[in-house]
Order: C-alpha cells, then sequence, then structure tokens
C-alpha cells in the first residue's frame, strides 16, 4: 500500500489496482462490483498529508486502512460519484496517523518526552 499527496490520487491509484487485481484473477467483468472502500489520513514529520485508499471486493477482506464506506457507497466511489471534500469533511481527525519516526505512526504523540510535547504541538498546528 503506498502513500500518495492528494485524496483523488490516492482513490485513483486504488481504482487500478483493484482492476489489476480483478484482472490478475480472471475477473474480466466490464463493471467490477466494490464491497468496501478504505481510507486512511497520514500526517508526516514535515507536516505533509498524505493518504492511503483502497478497494475491496469483500467486506471481510482485511484492509491496510480503515473501513470507511461500504456497498453502494463504496460502489459510487469507485464509480467516480463522489464529492472529494465531503470525504474530507466526513474523516474523523482521531483516526488520523501521526508519523513519530520514519516509517512509525501512531494516533497521538508520545507525551512523556519533550520531543512527544513539540510533536504534539506542531500537529495541533495543523
Amino acid at each position: 500500500m503506498s502513500m500518495y499527496a492528494t485524496l483523488e490520487e490516492a482513490i485513483d491509484t486504488a481504482r487500478e489496482e483493484f482492476l489489476e487485481a480483478s484482472r490478475d484473477s480472471g475477473n474480466d467483468d466490464l463493471d467490477p462490483v466494490v464491497s468496501q472502500f478504505s481510507l486512511q489520513k497520514y500526517i508526516m514529520q514535515d507536516g505533509e498529508i498524505m493518504w492511503e485508499a483502497e478497494f475491496l471486493a469483500d467486506e471481510n477482506e482485511a484492509a491496510d486502512a480503515l473501513p470507511f464506506r461500504t456497498g453502494e457507497a463504496a460502489q459510487a466511489i469507485f464509480d467516480g460519484d463522489f464529492d472529494e471534500t465531503e470525504l474530507r469533511l466526513e474523516w474523523q481527525e482521531e483516526n488520523t496517523l501521526h508519523e513519530w519516526d520514519e516509517g512509525d505512526y501512531q494516533y497521538e504523540p508520545p507525551l512523556d518526552t519533550e520531543e512527544g510535547k513539540t510533536a504534539a504541538d506542531e500537529w495541533e498546528e495543523l
């Protein structure tokens, strides 16, 4: 799973990866059916926001990101029938992962160190 600077790029890539995986599994259906859309927002150490998205054919599949929409809503996003601003507004900030160390992400910075307190202050400013 990869992270992208824009939500649109993350969704487009997730769509392409889903179509490729569908073809690789022998499913040449022109209208693939999506059951789940998973999404994750990251705030990197430098303050940059990154997104990760994934489409799944089965709601019970394990996703790298958080399940965000299922059923018809997931299919609508896959089909491009969504408002990016609305998705951003509906994202719950407590689900955002913050980069603590390179490749290490947490929902909140540890506050027991000076470095953690500084990071928390910077994240709150975003």
